[in-house]
């Protein structure tokens, strides 16, 4: 089979036409993946370092707990904050609850995409004391 003159390099001119939406889909769905990962393991340490909080009333242990349960990121940029800083009651007031609250500066890899880089933030809160 032949093809006639007017159709040679319609495929190809497809193809052209095609690639940056199917590109741009890969990249943004790659993204989408690495920052939900990201966002669970920040959720997770935040967890981790909420629950050293309440059982241990260390502010140092806390942020020690949530910096080695994301050990995969890069935390030199992340806010690790601990509030209150003692989870101890006293006679007259019960302990509180804790919360580890970490924030983290994302960068997109791809840098194709037309999106700044934006925050992710962690939370956990827990009662003091377990």
């Amino acid at each position: 089979m032949t093809r006639s003159l007017p159709d040679r390099g319609a495929a190809a001119l497809e193809f052209a036409l095609v690639v940056p939406v199917l590109l741009a889909l890969v990249l943004g769905i790659i993204e989408f993946g690495r920052a939900y990962n990201i966002q669970t393991t920040l959720s997770n340490a935040a967890r981790d370092g909420v629950r050293v909080m309440a059982l241990e009333n260390s502010v140092t242990a806390a942020r020690t707990a949530t910096r080695n349960s994301a050990n995969t990121l890069d935390l030199t940029r992340a806010t690790i904050s601990v509030t209150p800083t003692s989870c101890a009651g006293t006679a007259t007031t019960p302990p509180g609850t804790a919360t580890v609250t970490i924030t983290y500066p994302l960068e997109l890899l791809s840098g194709f995409l037309p999106i700044d880089d934006f925050t992710l933030t962690g939370r956990g809160t827990m009662r003091c004391n377990g």
